[in-house]
């Protein structure tokens, strides 16, 4: 139908430009964040870019439904300035059958934040979280030439020299349960093997001190392992299974509700769209975008509270509210009139 086409093709000139201003934006705060993480890890640009690709599905999710709603108000708004709308109603279209239209396309977009959501940001933070504790290690592990002081877990450590990952001359001493251990050797290499950093001793001796003996051993290659610290990755199989268990351990369970409320906000506000964006330009003014970021604001603070007050019950409550809360509001606006 002509007229879906051309509501479509308002909607886009209105759309893109708010959308993508919006994730510029949040873009730059995002990328502010990561380059202050340099301050504790040292990170490339592949690096860098590669934690930004991490970050792209909260993005969408924080300013798609916000962008979606306002863009569909201003859209409506600006056919009712231009007095498109009251001809179109004129010709026998209630305002009802303007809202039919934006109604596939605004239930898809709500699925497609749910998947976003629940499904691939958990993802990704999950991949965030595995790639900082890496390069913590990294940096705990960042040891200087002819530098006292080091440590390399439970080891001290001294090297003359260092070029890129090969170290020169290095000793090594710990002392643990009243022996002594000192370790010297020509060369070592530094290995990550899935977040574990290894050193690789290679030419050597290792001289055990004990309070009536002393052990010498000479060695071609040796391997020295140690974890910054014993927490481990936590295990992600899916998205599904994670907020199984998340929930079934009533952990994160307001993100899960906030999550789920906020990618169902655009399908629930119809209603708003048709009261905000209907107006005789003759006797009222376009209040469209204050009214609209009044009632994002409200919503948004409401799904937060609510969510972590009284979580997964706030699934069942407030929507029911606001649909009923966006009719009346509707209902006193457009339906009288129109």
């Amino acid at each position: 139908m002509k007229l879906n086409q051309y509501i479509f093709s308002q909607l886009s000139i209105t759309f893109f430009p708010i959308f993508f201003g919006l994730f510029f934006i949040t873009s730059i705060v995002f990328l502010v964040k990561i380059a202050a993480l340099t301050s504790v890890v040292t990170i490339n640009v592949f690096e860098l870019f590669t934690m930004y690709a991490y970050t792209i599905p909260n993005i969408i999710f924080y300013t798609l439904p916000i962008s979606f709603f306002i863009s569909l108000v201003i859209s409506l708004s600006k056919l009712s300035s231009e007095y498109e709308l009251i001809v179109i109603t004129s010709f026998g279209l209630k305002p009802t059958r303007i809202l039919q239209v934006f109604l596939p396309v605004t239930f898809v977009l709500s699925v497609a934040l749910l998947i976003v959501s629940l499904g691939l940001i958990p993802k990704t933070r999950h991949l965030t979280e595995q790639m900082m504790t890496v390069k913590k290690k990294e940096a705990n592990f960042n040891i200087k030439s002819s530098e006292f002081g080091q440590k390399f877990g439970d080891w001290m450590i001294y090297i003359e020299d260092k070029k890129e990952n090969t170290y020169s001359e290095v000793k090594l001493f710990k002392t643990q349960d009243n022996a002594d251990q000192f370790i010297v050797s020509k060369t070592a290499t530094m290995q990550n093997q899935e977040g574990d950093l290894n050193f690789l001793l290679n030419n050597g001796k290792l001289f055990h001190f004990k309070p009536d003996e002393i052990n010498q051993i000479d060695f071609e290659k040796m391997t020295i392992a140690d974890r910054v610290n014993d927490s481990e990755f936590e295990i992600f199989t899916d998205s599904f299974n994670y907020w199984k268990d998340k929930i079934r351990r009533n952990d994160n369970v307001d993100k899960f509700t906030f999550y789920i409320l906020v990618s169902v906000f655009p399908f629930i506000s119809l209603f708003l769209v048709i009261a905000f964006g209907y107006y005789n330009p003759r006797y009222e003014k376009n209040r469209s975008v204050p009214w609209s970021v009044l009632f994002i604001v409200i919503y948004y603070v409401m799904a937060d509270f609510l969510s972590k007050k009284i979580q997964l019950n706030a699934l069942y409550i407030i929507p029911p509210i606001w649909m009923v809360l966006c009719y009346y509001v509707y209902h006193r606006n457009v339906k009288k009139v129109y």
